[in-house]
């Protein structure tokens, strides 16, 4: 069914998290000999989370023409990928964070070793995912794990991560924040949307260029406004302690631009997305949608 231009964003990503959180349940039911790794991952992995990568995930897929229930085997393994990158920011090593979406992290629930492994264990899931897919082609299997792999390692996000570690007081131009955010946070949105277009069996150069400036975009708007939140957000609304960033001496938007010039930046960006979909149609209005929500979200 194909939902994309009957919702407005916040019932479509309503759909697609009961959707994608029933799939990730299920296999989660299959995964693991330890009883502790499997609650920690579990924990990590459907604890809440507004599912926004694997919501994008399924939008492409609609609007390239796709089915999203072939896509819910991507959606989820991008999930995955993003729950374990989280478990293992926040580890004392990292980002040493206590809350996450509003709970304790990982690390403080279960403890070290077990946040580290379940993490382990997702992305290792996330591939097995992808490689036992049904209704994909082999072809389209190997793509998708190709553009997985390369946007969560170290041209991708970990290498974004790193570059972030390194960053910690220290004054950055524009270009190397974006540079940075174009690899931690904009490299699995954009993977997000290229395995949704993959999934809806897109093969033309053009629509999938199109995409890939849409998700660029994003990409970028969804870490400035994450930096607003930083500044603006309340700690009960956003799941995590509000300033952790500053008080970490890490460089954000606001800190660069002010908050005046982080809300024009992040404006020019979210004009930018709209702009790259001007050819497809009503297909892509939860594309739109998306990039409404994300500009606009609370937490």
């Amino acid at each position: 069914m194909n939902i994309a231009t009957r919702l407005p964003a916040s019932d479509f990503l309503h759909h697609c998290r009961a959707e994608i959180d029933q799939k990730l349940a299920n296999y989660m039911d299959q995964a693991g000999a330890s009883q502790r790794l499997q609650d920690t991952m579990r924990y990590g992995l459907l604890g809440g989370g507004k599912r926004i990568r694997p919501a994008l995930c399924l939008a492409a897929a609609e609007a390239v023409g796709g089915q999203r229930q072939i896509a819910l085997a991507p959606a989820c393994a991008l999930e995955m990928i993003h729950a374990y990158s989280l478990m293992h920011d926040d580890l004392p090593a990292m980002d040493d964070d206590d809350l996450r979406r509003g709970r304790a992290t990982a690390h403080i629930a279960f403890d070290e070793s077990s946040a580290i492994l379940a993490g382990d264990a997702l992305q290792a899931e996330a591939f097995r995912v992808l490689a036992t897919a049904p209704r994909l082609s082999a072809e389209v299997k190997l793509a998708m794990i190709k553009a997985l792999a390369n946007a969560c390692g170290a041209n991708g996000m970990v290498g974004g991560q790193a570059i972030d570690l390194e960053s910690v007081a220290r004054t950055l131009t524009l270009e190397q924040l974006e540079n940075m955010h174009r690899h931690k946070t904009g490299a699995l949105i954009e993977a997000s949307v290229h395995l949704g277009a993959l999934a809806g069996g897109v093969k033309d150069a053009a629509l999938l260029d199109a995409l890939a400036r849409y998700a660029r975009a994003l990409g970028l708007a969804f870490q400035v406004q994450d930096d607003l939140l930083d500044i603006e957000g309340d700690t009960e609304v956003i799941g995590k302690t509000q300033g952790s960033d500053i008080a970490r001496g890490k460089p954000t938007y606001p800190a660069l631009l002010g908050p005046q010039g982080a809300r024009e930046h992040l404006a020019r960006l979210l004009a930018e997305a709209h702009d790259s979909l001007k050819g497809l149609g009503i297909q892509a209005d939860a594309l739109h949608a998306m990039a409404d929500y994300i500009v606009a979200r609370s937490h």
